[in-house]
């Protein structure tokens, strides 16, 4: 009679961070960190801006980004990697609308700015580790 004792490796969402992740997860929390106190910069009366709901979302935003980033670079947590970077893409395309309103060009030019941040953020963070030969 023969048993067999099978157990399953346990499932772990932890990893460890390569130098290209920790980098973009320092400038996913150094961005998000930028973005929470957005709801005290609302446009005065009588001037274009985006509406106090869009700024408190992106203010509420960033404190999650902020959190998960931590929480990433922390305990290797690769959820919590996605949860930064999600929050980080939904704050930036709510400055998208800037492209396409009568703003500054140097509000174009921070908002173009942040798009290509966001960019490089998400890359830097999910970059799989060098494959050696």
């Amino acid at each position: 009679m023969t048993t067999t004792n099978s157990t399953a490796a346990p499932t772990s969402t932890s990893s460890t961070w390569s130098t290209k992740n920790k980098v973009g997860l320092g400038l996913a929390i150094f961005y998000a960190v930028t973005n929470i106190p957005s709801f005290l910069l609302s446009a005065p009366d009588g001037e274009t801006g985006p509406p106090l709901g869009i700024m408190i979302l992106s203010s509420v935003l960033g404190v999650v980004a902020t959190v998960a980033g931590v929480v990433a670079w922390r305990k290797g947590s690769r959820p919590a990697a996605r949860l930064t970077a999600a929050s980080l893409i939904v704050i930036t395309l709510t400055s998208l609308p800037a492209f396409f309103v009568d703003v500054p060009a140097a509000i174009k030019v921070l908002v173009a700015v942040s798009v290509m941040l966001t960019v490089v953020i998400v890359v830097l963070m999910f970059s799989p580790r060098r494959r050696t030969a």
